[in-house]
């Protein structure tokens, strides 16, 4: 018999203070998955916590959702939708680091996931449909650029993971995988648009294709450092002139979507060469 003057056990007015709990604790011993338990600073102390941030990782699924779906339409010969597709993972991409930040919920499950779909979404994607696309008549050397390619972006986004603590926010070393994989999709989309498939396509601009996805691939684990606007400030005040600037920018991309994309990224891949020389000059 129980004392009434004895007081309740303090772990036992916890878990009756927080059902949800209770709940959550039984359907770890139902279900046969392990849940994720990851150590976290909280005020400068490590401690352990269990379960994951689901808005950024909401984004970082799409992103790869959107890889996947680009696989498959190349797959269907929609080429077009896969290289909006592959846009489409990029803008996902920049917002779930965005959004982990703004609401505080960076975590090393995210990072490491976002890492994983980025090798899908600009990766894999990229390369499989370049070479559904075009690369597949080059026969073996179509296989060795695609593979070429992807191991690539394996590499360069390994040596992102590994710097993350050293290196400058400012910069890049090496070009992004979102941007090597925007050279791919616009150049498949734009030139799809004009020859339509494999069997239209002139020789000569196959061979350029696969000419822009080594050039890509080399780029990505080279030492060329790009500028990663992750200094710049949105919230100063900018001269009325950049306003009007983006307004036209905006209506050119409208315009011609696929041409406006791939000059865009061009002229930014070409930034990293082009710094280089110029620092070398200087130097």
């Amino acid at each position: 018999m129980t004392n009434p003057s004895q007081p309740e056990d303090p772990s036992k007015q916890h878990a009756a203070s927080r059902p949800e709990k209770v709940v959550l604790d039984q359907l770890d011993q139902i279900l046969p998955v392990d849940e994720l338990e990851e150590e976290i600073s909280e005020n400068g102390v490590k401690v352990r916590k269990k379960g994951i941030y689901i808005l950024p990782n909401l984004f970082t699924t799409a992103s790869l959702f959107s890889g996947f779906y680009a696989i498959v339409s190349s797959v269907d010969g929609k080429y077009e939708h896969a290289a909006i597709a592959i846009f489409i993972a990029m803008i996902l991409d920049m917002l779930d680091g965005r959004i982990a930040r703004l609401t505080n919920t960076q975590s090393k499950f995210g990072a490491e996931y976002d890492s994983l779909a980025d090798m899908v979404s600009f990766g894999i994607a990229p390369a499989v449909s370049v070479f559904i696309w075009s690369l597949q008549a080059l026969g073996k050397l179509g296989w060795a650029i695609t593979f070429i390619y992807i191991a690539a972006a394996a590499l360069r986004l390994a040596r992102f993971n590994t710097q993350t603590e050293t290196a400058d926010k400012n910069y890049f070393t090496g070009l992004a995988s979102p941007s090597a994989a925007a050279m791919l999709a616009g150049s498949m989309w734009v030139f799809d648009e004009s020859y339509g498939s494999v069997q239209y396509i002139p020789p000569g601009l196959i061979w350029l294709v696969g000419l822009i996805t080594l050039i890509s691939a080399l780029l990505m684990v080279s030492n060329v450092r790009y500028h990663s606007f992750k200094g710049l400030n949105l919230k100063e005040r900018v001269p009325f002139v950049m306003v009007l600037l983006a307004v036209i920018i905006f209506a050119v991309i409208l315009i011609e979507t696929s041409v406006a994309l791939l000059i865009i990224f061009g002229l930014y891949v070409l930034s990293g060469p082009a710094y280089t020389l110029w620092s070398l000059r200087k130097n």
